[in-house]
């Protein structure tokens, strides 16, 4: 893990319900618009999977020790994890 990504647990929060997950994810701040961009994946957790196949797409995203992100949940890969990206503070402790 370096400062500017994050491999660990999380907490998922959707629609006031908590998924304990796994997550691995890196940001980096994108020149044109001057933002903290960050993405990465939500390890294959059936529960997850259920809920972005069925049409959620946000969330928030904390680890522990850090405040919670808004995050967007994406697609579901052949294996089950969720592509999971933000724009802004990122759930973990990022410069």
């Amino acid at each position: 893990m370096t400062d500017d990504s994050y491999d660990g647990p999380a907490t998922l929060r959707v629609a006031d319900r908590d998924y304990a997950v796994r997550i691995r994810i890196a940001g980096r701040v994108e020149p044109i618009d001057g933002r903290f961009h960050w993405a990465g994946r939500i390890a294959p957790e059936e529960p997850v999977a259920g809920l972005v196949r069925a049409g959620t797409r946000t969330g928030t995203l904390a680890v522990p020790g850090g405040e919670p992100a808004p995050a967007r949940l994406g697609e579901v890969d052949p294996w089950g994890g969720v592509r999971v990206t933000g724009v802004g503070r990122p759930p973990w402790s990022a410069p």
